[in-house]
């Protein structure tokens, strides 16, 4: 396994905060004035991602030994915070990517970490990891996508939905079962690196509330044949630990949003308060109004601390599936918040699309389902109370 600390750039260094800033003025330049209209057309933004690509976002987690930025989990968050205060959805098209890439690089072998990590980091090769299944969210182990071993390699069969960057996208780690009939069930789970092609593709765009602009689709394997060199690790039986290890990174990622998320709508609220004016005075001179600016900035701030918490152990190699879990639980819930308190405090405006707080508010709700439900992580979290603190 690769130390997560090896070659990273870290929080609070100079060359963080030059990075962080690079980002934020992008941000700020290219995304907030074509937001809108991707949104609403929930058209692909093709120039936005050649843009990604060229700063690097693609491999702003994997390792500079295979191109990568080598960022740490702390100034990853920090990145993804900032550019979902504006608009989340981009941040999508490269998180799923980099969970794929995080699952190769932390378990991989050496060959494939070779042959996979520097295209993944270049953008070359674009993606993400398909999980779900029409019938399996959150129990990864009652998934039915097969993988039959056959001579010098293994042939794949099922299902995948509501996979991110499953229509523009080419790679994918596909988490299968190689032994249906194992006991315990994750014991027979297997993780793959899949390429579109025979017996390889993506059925259909999933048409959703929010988070428009990024595709999310249904992938379907007929047959499809791959070498035996493309099962993660080499080994059979070690998928669904490979799978929940780059969930952690995933979970962090999706607090990131949310929080962003919450920024936005306390930026954009704070601005609009001081602006919009009833009774004579600016609304946010109302105490009612006040009330609700001191909650959402709370909200913020604390989710921060949460998901700092959470990047900082991952970034160390600790186990953390407590500390993102928490933090994608208390930001994810902040962004749906925030959001709402946003289009209470617009009013009759929040309703316009004229304005960003409608479309934080579809897309917040999404933070709190996605890299297993808040209701699941309330679940780990006890069990990992009890479990650390036994008496």
């Amino acid at each position: 396994m690769v130390n997560p600390t090896d070659s990273v750039i870290a929080a609070g260094t100079d060359e963080a905060r030059e990075i962080i800033e690079t980002i934020e003025r992008w941000a700020e330049r290219e995304l907030r004035p074509v937001a809108k209209k991707y949104d609403h057309a929930d058209e692909y933004p093709e120039d936005i991602v050649a843009q990604m690509k060229e700063l690097g976002l693609f491999g702003a987690t994997i390792s500079p030994e295979y191109g990568g930025l080598g960022l740490s989990a702390s100034v990853y968050a920090r990145i993804v915070m900032s550019i979902s205060s504006i608009w989340m959805a981009p941040v999508g098209i490269f998180n799923s990517h980099l969970i794929m890439a995080a699952c190769v690089q932390r378990h991989g072998t050496p060959a494939q970490k070779q042959r996979w990590l520097p295209r993944f980091a270049t953008g070359e090769l674009r993606g993400g990891i398909g999980l779900t299944e029409p019938n399996a969210g959150t129990d990864l182990q009652s998934i039915r996508s097969l993988a039959r071993r056959e001579g010098e390699g293994y042939v794949i069969n099922g299902t995948k939905t509501w996979i991110t960057n499953g229509v523009q996208g080419t790679c994918f780690g596909i988490l299968v079962k190689t032994d249906p009939e194992a006991q315990p069930r994750h014991k027979g789970m297997s993780m793959f690196i899949c390429e579109k092609g025979d017996g390889f593709r993506a059925a259909k765009k999933i048409k959703k509330l929010g988070y428009k602009a990024i595709d999310s689709a249904e992938l379907v394997f007929e047959d499809h044949r791959v070498e035996a060199e493309r099962l993660v690790g080499g080994v059979e039986g070690r998928g669904f630990q490979q799978a929940v290890g780059g969930l952690e990174l995933g979970r962090i990622n999706v607090a990131a949003r949310g929080a962003g998320i919450a920024s936005g709508a306390l930026r954009d609220a704070l601005r609009y308060s001081q602006e919009r004016q009833t009774f004579g005075k600016p609304i946010s001179q109302h105490q009612a109004i006040q009330l609700k600016l001191a909650d959402m900035a709370t909200r913020v701030e604390a989710a921060r601390l949460l998901i700092d918490q959470a990047a900082r152990k991952y970034d160390t190699g600790e186990r953390c599936d407590l500390e993102s879990s928490m933090a994608k639980l208390f930001a994810s819930e902040a962004g749906v918040e925030n959001s709402l308190e946003a289009m209470r405090i617009f009013g009759g405006y929040s309703y316009s699309t004229d304005f960003d707080v409608e479309r934080y508010y579809r897309d917040a709700p999404l933070m709190c389902i996605g890299e297993g439900t808040n209701e699941m992580q309330r679940i780990i979290i006890a069990r990992q109370l009890i479990e650390r603190n036994p008496i």
